[in-house]
């Protein structure tokens, strides 16, 4: 709750809590049209200096997700929600966009990406749906080929879900594997290939054939039916929970992670594997 009392009058209205969405959004809108003007730190952001907040702010929601913290969301997607008015209100001092501007033609986007709901065709799956929406939004972006497609999903998105978000647009046109096997044994094919470039000491060679073998595994990962980030945090959370068991079965017995050799540490690593 905020302490009125000792607050700046000239901004009453904005210390009401609004009752309805349309309130809620218009204040948050003319809190940061507020800070803009007046606080040092928001009045020299740009849209390249928010980009890292934006990103993790999106993080932290999907953090949030993933442990099932709806408290912790709720504030999170609030945090997220800033993030866009404070982008979109930088926009409008230039003349670009405003808010309003976003929201409407995020609407517009979702009536003409659902003509199933807002016009006569029909799609009466969850994989027509999809299709219809990337159909769609081909035509929207000007795609005048299957390359098209893969150069448009986003360089920003993480490695793994970019990979395999271009195999999944290769594979809608029939350019995939037809079992799980054929990636499987690229695993293999890409792993003695970096093994041979790190023999003779290629770095660039290496960091090559190193991506090949990660996109292969994205091939597996997702020919699987498994989400390739969710399948790597899940590997890594896995690693953390083990090696916080190693350090305190290490200090149990009185002695710290520095003091022992990688023979001790890997025992212990198997200790608790177990």
């Amino acid at each position: 709750m905020i302490d009125k009392t000792s607050l700046d009058q000239r901004y009453a209205d904005l210390y009401q809590d609004a009752a309805t969405d349309a309130e809620a959004a218009d204040r948050l809108c003319r809190v940061i049209a507020v800070l803009r003007r007046e606080c040092p730190w928001d009045m020299v952001q740009t849209h390249e200096s928010l980009r890292k907040c934006l990103l993790e702010e999106a993080c932290e929601a999907c953090d949030a997700i993933d442990r099932k913290d709806a408290a912790n969301l709720r504030e999170e997607l609030g945090d997220v929600l800033m993030q866009v008015i404070l982008n979109s209100e930088i926009a409008s001092e230039t003349g670009k966009f405003t808010f309003t501007d976003v929201a409407n033609e995020e609407c517009e986007k979702m009536i003409r990406r659902h003509p199933h709901v807002f016009s006569t065709e029909e799609a009466k799956t969850v994989d027509k749906v999809l299709e219809k929406w990337e159909n769609i939004k081909s035509k929207e972006h000007g795609n005048t080929s299957y390359a098209h497609r893969l150069n448009d999903v986003p360089l920003a998105l993480p490695a793994l879900l970019r990979s395999a978000k271009v195999q999944k647009r290769a594979a809608d046109v029939g350019f995939d594997w037809s079992d799980i096997s054929g990636p499987i044994a690229k695993v293999a094919e890409e792993t003695s290939e970096f093994i041979n470039a790190d023999r003779i000491a290629d770095r660039a060679a290496m960091q090559e054939e190193l991506g090949d073998l990660f996109f292969s595994v994205v091939n597996v990962s997702r020919l699987a039916g498994f989400d390739p980030e969710e399948t790597l945090n899940k590997a890594t959370d896995k690693f953390i929970k083990r090696f916080e068991m190693l350090e305190k079965r290490a200090a149990a017995d009185g002695r710290d992670l520095n003091d022992l050799s990688l023979a001790e540490l890997d025992a212990l690593w198997n200790e608790v594997k177990k």
